[in-house]
């Protein structure tokens, strides 16, 4: 222990890849005022006194990141259900106290060491040749207090994840009425929002609605190996209803390369650095 906190004190900086508590414990152990840490559990999400890894949240974002010295890295789901809903409310299109419902599938690296034994270890008690299959019955997934707080959400959602039988790559879907939107918006409004939300950002696309118009299927390995996430906009006026739909990299910009991203700011680093 005493080696231990003697590294993390002499630290310019510390990512923690740990499970909660085992987070929380190194970080008891950091008492050297100057060392920034980002931490990479679910331990200090929705805690105030830690900055929110997810530089595109709004305008000051990036900033409160790299003023700070306490950064908690978003979870993967998380990442692509806030790039979908905080937009949306920050804009006035999508209703705070609306009840929403996200649906979800990662590969299944995003389960950690258990599960990508279970898919990939013959041997393991456990191991599985499910080609897909739902999980968190209970609706109480970890990642659903950091989607409502920084979502902008007033009411909880349900969140409904999947894991498929492939390694990495993930899709999040928000589906709407048009009708629960404010004044009467339309897939226009929705794109146009999301347009300015992330207008200049090098790791957030959105897709334009012809490109969304052209499309039959949407691969969630598409972004694998980036810290990208790419924004979609479907659905049809005439229905009155839309298919919104990020797609990210769990490992990427779900994960790691949301930590470099954030280390990177900390650091006073060109951003996209190491990305």
């Amino acid at each position: 222990p005493a080696a231990r906190a003697a590294m993390l004190n002499g630290a310019d900086a510390v990512i923690l890849c740990l499970p909660d508590e085992a987070s929380k414990e190194a970080v008891g152990l950091i008492t050297n005022p100057d060392v920034k840490v980002i931490d990479a559990s679910t331990a200090y999400r929705i805690d105030p006194g830690w900055a929110f890894g997810f530089p595109e949240l709004d305008a000051e974002q990036r900033g409160k990141i790299a003023a700070s010295r306490r950064i908690s890295n978003p979870g993967c789901y998380s990442t692509g259900a806030i790039a979908l809903t905080r937009p949306l409310v920050s804009a006035g299109i999508l209703p705070a106290e609306l009840p929403l419902s996200f649906n979800a599938v990662s590969g299944y690296t995003g389960g950690g060491k258990a599960m990508i034994a279970e898919f990939e270890d013959e041997a393991a008690p456990n191991y599985t040749r499910a080609p897909y299959r739902i999980y968190a019955m209970g609706l109480s997934h970890k990642h659903v207090p950091e989607i409502q707080k920084h979502g902008g959400l007033l009411t909880r959602p349900i969140f409904t994840p999947a894991v498929g039988r492939y390694a990495q790559g993930m899709l999040v879907e928000l589906p709407l009425h048009l009708a629960m939107l404010e004044d009467g918006r339309c897939l226009h409004d929705i794109h146009a929002a999301y347009a300015a939300h992330y207008k200049g950002e090098q790791f957030v696309e959105v897709a334009s609605l012809d490109e969304a118009k052209g499309l039959t299927t949407l691969d969630p390995e598409g972004l694998n190996g980036t810290n990208r996430l790419k924004v979609f906009v479907f659905g049809s006026d005439t229905s009155g209803q839309a298919r919104l739909v990020a797609l990210l990299d769990n490992l990427g910009k779900g994960a790691s390369g949301a930590a470099v991203q954030n280390l990177n700011l900390v650091l006073g680093l060109e951003e996209a650095a190491g990305l």
